[in-house]
């Protein structure tokens, strides 16, 4: 029978440990223990390390100057928001955002950077990450040696493995090593995620899904993004790869099968529109979708007819969605919601109609509008989430880098 590796269930048992010290505050190792499943032996264990690396504190609850009278205090234990400090990135095709939180993801300091990224080579988008950083790391007090980890995340099919961007709607070239040239220049340890799979972690941490391990989420943005969350950890396919919704197959058109990208996604949407051409043109080129929805409430035939030609298609693929994995709870978020009921009000009649009757009970639809700190800080939960089972070992809480600021 083969066994588990050990250093491997140590870093899950130390993920665990410090997920649930991260969720619940501070709490006595009895707690921990009750929360995780652990023996006294091993949380014991777990948090002397962890105190002695620094990444968690002691606090004590009760008054120290009436032990006598009301007993000893309860020892708890709280993550040490000084431990680690990491920043986290969403890059759009017309914008990056950057945070930098601290050990248990506080932001710190947050930057928008309005510029546009569409197609461009990954050494010019690795010249705009490079700026945002620095300006971001200096934004939160502190020093870029004291960075940990950099997290970008950003719509496409990422290897997690070795952190290769295989396809994105944001590069121009494909199969591109984005983190190692960010982690080339600035001496820091990147990681690059996709965007569904960082605001999937985002709303696990801090959103909508607080209270559950297991949801689905799926984004509706130039790009369709699905994050699915079981036990508490991201699910990736092989080889670590990100999961897509935009090549889910919606059925067949003359020679050539129709995606839900092809109907659902921003592109489509945009593309749609009867308005005319100097109105039209400029709204497409700046995907701007508060310009889109104000051209379908004024009436715009083919825009109101993609809005809900598109949700019909979402609706149907969340039915895939749940019958396939049976969440208890469905997150729609993305920039395609401020399209409203155009969107909505036909992708809610698409599930209805298409989700079987042993199921409709079964999950619930949640609608974030989500902003886009909420997904840098999702990434910003990636890279934390890595470090949490890291073997930190007994050196010190974090390792620090030399690159120059």
């Amino acid at each position: 029978m083969k066994t588990a590796d050990p250093e491997l269930m140590r870093a899950i048992n130390r993920f665990h440990v410090l997920d649930t010290i991260r969720r619940h505050g501070a709490i006595a190792r009895v707690e921990i223990g009750a929360r995780t499943d652990l023996s006294a032996t091993t949380v014991s264990a777990i948090t002397a390390a962890l105190l002695d690396d620094g990444l968690i504190t002691v606090r004590h609850e009760g008054d120290l100057r009436s032990q006598a009278l009301r007993g000893r205090p309860r020892v708890m234990l709280a993550l040490n928001p000084a431990a680690a400090w990491v920043i986290g990135a969403k890059i759009a095709t017309d914008r990056i955002v950057f945070v930098a939180t601290n050990f248990q993801g506080d932001v710190l300091a947050s930057l928008t950077s309005r510029v546009g990224v569409d197609r461009l080579p990954a050494d010019v988008i690795a010249d705009l990450v490079e700026d945002g950083v620095r300006q971001c790391v200096r934004d939160a007090g502190l020093a870029l040696t004291q960075i940990n980890t950099i997290a970008l995340s950003l719509p496409g099919i990422i290897e997690h493995g070795t952190g290769k961007v295989l396809a994105s709607a944001v590069l121009r070239d494909s199969d591109v090593s984005l983190h190692a040239i960010i982690a080339d220049r600035l001496g820091i340890a990147t990681i690059v995620e996709s965007d569904a799979n960082a605001i999937t972690m985002a709303e696990h941490w801090f959103g909508q899904a607080r209270d559950l391990d297991d949801f689905v989420l799926v984004a509706i943005e130039e790009s369709l993004g699905l994050g699915v969350m079981h036990g508490g950890q991201l699910f990736r396919g092989a080889r670590g790869l990100s999961l897509t919704l935009g090549d889910m197959i919606m059925g067949a058109g003359g020679d050539n099968a129709v995606k839900l990208a092809d109907l659902a996604s921003a592109g489509a949407i945009f593309n749609a529109g009867t308005a005319a051409p100097q109105t039209a043109a400029p709204v497409r080129a700046g995907r701007d979708i508060g310009q889109i929805r104000v051209l379908a409430d004024a009436g715009d035939t083919g825009l109101c007819q993609a809005a809900a030609r598109a949700g019909s298609a979402l609706g149907i693929a969340i039915a895939n969605l749940v019958a396939v994995f049976a969440p208890p709870r469905v997150i729609v978020v993305g920039s395609t919601l401020a399209l409203g009921e155009h969107l909505l009000g036909p992708l809610r009649l698409a599930f209805a109609k298409a989700i079987p009757a042993s199921l409709a009970a079964l999950a619930e639809i949640v609608i974030d509008g989500a902003d886009d700190q909420l997904w840098a800080r999702g990434a910003a939960a990636v890279a934390l989430g890595e470090l949490y089972g890291s073997p930190w070992g007994t050196t010190g809480p974090a390792r620090r880098n030399s690159a120059p600021l």
